[in-house]
């Protein structure tokens, strides 16, 4: 059987690999962007000189013939599905028996004046991090247009090369559509201290032509300032990249529609990774997650039901995390932006503004629903276990230190983030012994074993 899979990402590869692992079937991967997998994640570390590219490659060149897994550098115009073929950009024919779409994202475009201009980019694809370095060189000023994930990580890469960044943010705070108002200003806060010009509630209104079709600047809509710049990242979130599909007859969306095999209405059609958008999504999870451990745990539901055994993807509870220059950032569960019953919060912010530990959970039974942690690590396992488990806040905070995951010598504040939740709800919890703690620890490990 001929599997094809279009898109080298980790959502296609790690498909490819499993179906390697389970069957003998002839696999094929078609990427136009690069001709091997890299991590996508790792391209700004690539930028700033901390790796080189080849560094971001997982896999050494020869484990794809290795393994029979045949690479084809090349674009995909269109999916024939009643013939099933696949319309290459020269014109020629790729034939499957299965297919798998994993072709990620694009960057969004609104509609900007002067948003197709060269030195205009956003930041996803390999390509973009090619017209970055282009670009870079004697550059005076960058002006980044959106927040979130993707924009603080393009003024990080910029900021490290001394270019002086401007970032337009439309929201009151910094990502304040995803996180609570407290983090959202610490983030912002902590922006500006590294000397990055956020302007918070402003707004794109165009970009502008140099009169050799390359930017020179832009137009902040609220205001009228003119910013000079040569180089416009544009980060306003992602969408899946499923243009070439809309005269396929695939179902589709904002993403391409799959069940919960992550099968399209064709049954010989799967879609995995960013651009695929479940039908039916588990609680607490939605239709479309452009997250890499989402993407690798579709590649291997989706090669496990080609190789004929049926199984369900279940990403499980909600995680990501994230690095504002030098915070990070982990969030577990249920962690919305406004706060409001059955849902409540205890929120702990230390006095530097570097680092706070936010916990929900239900104001009637006290069971814990989510954390969001900013500067301070916690357990993933131990995390996942109390959600899993609806644990209730007094055992959450009783053996809260097993939760710590920093460094032994780091200071921890498990006494400071108790006593706020005693004011918050009136409980008396006590912080059990590093003894008793041991041997919960002892009994985590082994079950997890």
């Amino acid at each position: 059987m001929d599997v094809v899979i279009i898109g080298n990402g980790i959502s296609g590869i790690t498909a490819a690999k499993w179906v390697r692992k389970l069957s003998d079937h002839n696999i094929k991967v078609i990427s136009s962007e690069s001709e091997h997998f890299f991590s996508r994640t790792a391209l700004m570390y690539v930028y700033m000189g901390h790796m080189r590219y080849e560094d971001i490659k997982p896999y050494e060149d020869w484990f794809w013939g290795k393994n029979r897994i045949e690479l084809i550098f090349d674009h995909v115009n269109a999916v024939d599905p009643t013939n099933k073929n696949l319309i290459l950009k020269d014109g020629g024919k790729l034939s499957y028996d299965k297919l798998i779409i994993a072709c990620g994202s694009k960057s969004n475009k609104f509609g900007w004046p002067g948003q197709d201009l060269k030195g205009v980019s956003g930041l996803y694809h390999l390509q973009d991090l090619e017209a970055m370095e282009s670009f870079s060189k004697d550059l005076e000023r960058a002006v980044i247009v959106g927040g979130g994930l993707i924009g603080i990580e393009m003024a990080e890469m910029f900021h490290s090369r001394n270019i002086p960044v401007t970032m337009l943010v439309r929201e009151e705070h910094y990502w304040d559509n995803v996180l609570p108002r407290e983090e959202a200003i610490m983030i912002g806060n902590h922006i500006i201290e590294h000397h990055i010009d956020l302007r918070l509630g402003s707004n794109l209104s165009e970009i502008i032509d140099d009169g050799n079709g390359r930017c020179a600047g832009v137009i902040v809509k609220e205001t009228e300032e003119k910013i000079n710049c040569g180089y416009v990242g544009l980060t306003p979130g992602v969408s899946p990249n499923i243009s070439f599909l809309k005269s396929s007859g695939i179902e589709i969306n904002r993403g391409i529609l799959v069940n919960n095999q992550l099968c399209t209405n064709y049954d010989d059609i799967y879609a995995i990774g960013d651009c695929a958008e479940l039908r039916d999504p588990r609680p607490g999870r939605k239709p479309i997650e452009a997250v890499w451990y989402t993407g690798r745990m579709m590649g291997e539901t989706v090669a496990y039901n080609i190789c004929g055994s049926e199984i369900d993807y279940d990403p499980g509870i909600w995680f990501n995390s994230a690095k504002f220059f030098d915070i990070e950032y982990q969030v577990y569960g249920d962690v919305p932006r406004t706060i409001e019953p059955p849902l409540d919060s205890i929120y702990w912010q230390h006095e530097d503004g570097k680092k706070s530990v936010r916990i929900i959970y239900n104001i009637n039974s006290l069971k814990v629903k989510g954390f969001n942690l900013m500067g301070i690590r916690y357990r993933h396992e131990l995390c996942e276990q109390w959600l899993r488990e609806e644990t209730h806040m007094d055992q959450v905070m009783e053996q809260l230190a097993l939760a710590n995951f920093d460094p032994e010598f780091f200071k921890s504040y498990e006494t400071e983030i108790i006593n706020t939740y005693t004011k918050k709800t009136g409980r008396q919890v006590a912080l059990k012994s590093k003894r008793r703690l041991n041997s919960v620890l002892k009994f985590l490990n082994s079950s997890i074993g």
